[in-house]
C-alpha cells in the first residue's frame, strides 16, 4: 500500500528515495571520524580499528536497498539525491567536501564491496592530500594512480576556462607533463677547475639548501601547527575513546578525566575549550552506544556543576580579581553552555563587579544566556531579591521579551520605586498592547520618577486607550502642585493621544482668561502649549499662534518650541 507522502511525492513529480537520508548522514559522520582516527592513531591501534569497523558496518543498510551510492560534491556539502547529507561550512584541510572540491572532484560513486577492499586506500589518499605541499600530487592524480575498481568519480578540469565534465574510468589515461622550453641553449662546456680550488658546481646544492618557496612552506606549516588548539584535539581524542569503548570502567575513568580537565581549563582561563568540552560531552552522551543512564547523567552534570551558584560565583569572583580580561567571544561561548539556573547567580553578581569593563562583558554574555532561557528570565523578574529582579527586568527590556509583560505588571504593584521605574521602562520598550495596558497604572504611581517615565513612554507610543486616565490627571488638582518636568511629561502624553477633542481644553488654559482677566499659572500654560504642539493639527497650531505675542517668557518660549516641533 502506497503511503500518502509517497503518493503526494509522485503527484508532484518528485522521485521517491530508495531509503532514508539519515543512513547516508550516519555513514558520512563515521567516515569523518575514521579520517580523524587515521590522522591520530596507528593502523594497529584499537581506536582506529574500532572506527573502521563501525564505518564498514554502516554500508550494510545501504547496500540492502541500493546497488550504488552517488554523492554530489560542492564547496561545503556532500549531497545525495539532491539532499545535503554532510555540511562542513569551513573550507579547511579537515573538510571532506572542500578536499574533493578544490581538486576538481564533483561526484563520487561507491559500489558494494568498496568498504571491504578499497576503504583503507581512500583514507590513506585523503590523509596524504590533507598534508600535501603545492609541489606534491593532488587528489585526482592519487585517485588515478590507485586505479579503484569500486569507486568512480566525476571531475572537472579546474585549469581550463570552460571546464568540461569527465567521467573517470579504468581506461583513463594520466595526462602527460609538458616541459616548457627555456628559450636558451645551455652551455655544454664548462671550464676545468684549477687544482686546489673547490668548484660549487661539483656539488648538488639542493641537497643542502632550501629555495624560497620551500622555506615559505615550512614557515606556514610551523605557524599553522602553533596556531592549532591542541586542547580541542586532546578533548576530541578522549571523547572518541568514550564513544567507542563500551566498557563501564573505561567510561567511568574518562568521565573523571573530563571533570579534572574542566577544572584545569577554567583555572587557566581557557573558556572556549571549556565550552567545547561541555558541548561535545552532551553530544557524546547522545551518540555513545550502550551508555548507561548513570553515565549519561554524569556527563550532563558537567554543565550543571559549573552552573551551580557556588562554583559560578567563584568563577565570576576570580574574573573580577584577574588583571586580564577574557575575550567577549570566549565568554559568550562559555555562557551558552550554562544551564538556565545560572542566570540568577549572574544577575546577583553583576551589581558587585568592581571592574566596569568586565561588567560590560558579562552583561553581554548574560544577555545571550537570557535569550535562550526566556522562562527562567521571566521567573526572576518577580524575585524577592531586588538586585536579581532589577537585572532580570533590564535584560527583558533589552530583549523586548513579550512573555515578561505579566510579571512586569505585577512589579508595578508592590515593589520598590527603583524596580517599578525599571519595569515601566521595560514595558515601554516591549511596546505591545498588553505592555502598554499594564503601563497605564504607572500614571498614578506614588513615585514622581515612575509617573514621568510612564508619561514619556505613552507619549512615544501614542497609546490612545490611556486617554481617560490622562484626562483625569491633567484636569485634576494634584498636577498643579507637581514640578514643571512632571507637568510637561503628563501634558505632552495627553496631547499625543487626545487629538482635536482636547484642543478646546488646552486652548482654555493657554489663551483663556478667568475672573477679572486672570490667566492660568505660567507653567501650566507652557505645558498646554507643548501639548498643542503634540496634536499638531491646523486648529492646534492656530491656538499656538494666538499666544505668540505672550509677554511671559516661559509661555512664549514654550509656544515657539511647540510651533517649531509641529509637523509642516
Amino acid at each position: 500500500m502506497t503511503s500518502p507522502a509517497t503518493t503526494h511525492a509522485q503527484e508532484q513529480g518528485v522521485p521517491e528515495l530508495p531509503f532514508a537520508p539519515t543512513l547516508v548522514e550516519e555513514l558520512l559522520k563515521l567516515l569523518v571520524k575514521a579520517m580523524r582516527a587515521h590522522q591520530l592513531y596507528l593502523p594497529n591501534n584499537p581506536m582506529y580499528l574500532r572506527a573502521i569497523e563501525l564505518l564498514r558496518a554502516s554500508f550494510a543498510p545501504i547496500w540492502s536497498k541500493a546497488d550504488e551510492l552517488s554523492l554530489t560534491v560542492t564547496e561545503t556539502e556532500l549531497r545525495w539525491s539532491g539532499k545535503p547529507v554532510l555540511i562542513e561550512p569551513t573550507k579547511s584541510s579537515d573538510s571532506l567536501p572542500w578536499i574533493c572540491y578544490k581538486d576538481g572532484v564533483r561526484e563520487l560513486k561507491l559500489k558494494p564491496g568498496f568498504e571491504a577492499e578499497e576503504l583503507s586506500k581512500l583514507l590513506e589518499i585523503l590523509q596524504r592530500v590533507r598534508k600535501a605541499s603545492p609541489e606534491e600530487d593532488d587528489l585526482l592524480t592519487l585517485l588515478w594512480a590507485q586505479d579503484f575498481a569500486r569507486l568512480r568519480y566525476r571531475y572537472v578540469d579546474i585549469g581550463s576556462e570552460a571546464a568540461a565534465s569527465v567521467e573517470a574510468t579504468g581506461e583513463t589515461e594520466r595526462p602527460t607533463q609538458v616541459e616548457v622550453p627555456t628559450g636558451e641553449a645551455e652551455e655544454t662546456e664548462t671550464a676545468e677547475s684549477r687544482p686546489g680550488v673547490v668548484n660549487l658546481e661539483d656539488f648538488d646544492s639542493t641537497l643542502y639548501f632550501l629555495d624560497e618557496r620551500e622555506l615559505d612552506y615550512l614557515k606556514s606549516e610551523i605557524a599553522k601547527e602553533y596556531a592549532g588548539d591542541l586542547r580541542r584535539n586532546v578533548l576530541s581524542m578522549v571523547l572518541d575513546i568514550f564513544e567507542l569503548q563500551s566498557d563501564n570502567e573505561v567510561r567511568e575513568e574518562i568521565i573523571g578525566i573530563l571533570d579534572n580537565l574542566m577544572l584545569h581549563l577554567l583555572s587557566g582561563g581557557q573558556y572556549t575549550a571549556v565550552a567545547f568540552l561541555l558541548r561535545e560531552s552532551a553530544e557524546a552522551s547522545k551518540r555513545a552506544r550502550e551508555i548507561t543512564p548513570a553515565q549519561r547523567a554524569r556527563l550532563a552534570s558537567l554543565a550543571s556543576r559549573l552552573s551551580n551558584p557556588e562554583a559560578l560565583s567563584q568563577l565570576l569572583q576570580s574574573l573580577d580579581e584577574s588583571p586580564d580580561l577574557p575575550a567577549q567571544r570566549d565568554l559568550d561561548e562559555l555562557f551558552t553552555q550554562l544551564r538556565a539556573e545560572a542566570l540568577e547567580t549572574v544577575f546577583e553578581r553583576l551589581s558587585s563587579m568592581t571592574n566596569p569593563q568586565l561588567r560590560t562583558l558579562l552583561e553581554n554574555a548574560a544577555a545571550r544566556l537570557a535569550s535562550s532561557n526566556t522562562g527562567e528570565l521571566v521567573r526572576l523578574i518577580t524575585s524577592t531579591n531586588p538586585v536579581i529582579a532589577l537585572e532580570a527586568i533590564r535584560r527583558a527590556s533589552a530583549l523586548k521579551t513579550a512573555a515578561a509583560v505579566t510579571p512586569l505588571g505585577k512589579v508595578l504593584s508592590d515593589r520598590p520605586a527603583e524596580t517599578r521605574l525599571a519595569a515601566v521602562q521595560a514595558l515601554g520598550e516591549i511596546g505591545s498592547a498588553g505592555a502598554l495596558q499594564a503601563l497605564e497604572r504607572g500614571i498614578v504611581d506614588a513615585d514622581r520618577d515612575v509617573r514621568i517615565a510612564t508619561a514619556r513612554a505613552l507619549t512615544v507610543r501614542a497609546y490612545r486607550p490611556a486617554l481617560p486616565k490622562l484626562t483625569a490627571v491633567v484636569n485634576g488638582k494634584p498636577i498643579r502642585a507637581a514640578d514643571l518636568t512632571e507637568k510637561m511629561a503628563l501634558f505632552e502624553a495627553y496631547g499625543a493621544v487626545c487629538g482635536d477633542a482636547g484642543i478646546a481644553y488646552l486652548d482654555g488654559i493657554l489663551n483663556g482668561k478667568g475672573f477679572l482677566g486672570r490667566r492660568e499659572d505660567a507653567e501650566l500654560r507652557a505645558c498646554a502649549a507643548m501639548a498643542l504642539g503634540r496634536i499638531g493639527t491646523v486648529p492646534a497650531l492656530a491656538s499656538l499662534r494666538q499666544a505668540q505675542g505672550e509677554k511671559d517668557v516661559v509661555v512664549r518660549n514654550s509656544v515657539n518650541r511647540a510651533l517649531k516641533a509641529a509637523p509642516p
